[in-house]
């Protein structure tokens, strides 16, 4: 089995990469996109699952990795 060096190799970032790239493209539509407060919690919370699964790759053992999933996880 290969290994990853990068986390831009994990398939879950790109998944949610392209979850953030559609809230985004969603949220700036119609009502959606005039209700500030939910579409920026949307938009956090997006963002976050992608940042929690690159903070993890690079955290310390693997106990810590797949607690940065599961908050992922929990964000989207």
């Amino acid at each position: 089995m290969p290994t990853i060096r990068r986390f831009e190799e994990i398939r879950a970032w790109h998944t949610a990469r392209e979850l953030t790239r559609r809230i985004y493209e969603v949220s700036n539509q119609g009502p959606f996109g005039r209700d500030f407060g939910l579409r920026n919690q949307m938009r956090r919370a997006a963002m976050s699952a992608m940042s929690n699964i690159a903070e993890g790759f690079e955290s310390d053992t693997q106990a810590q990795f797949i607690r940065f999933l599961g908050h992922a996880k929990a964000s989207a």
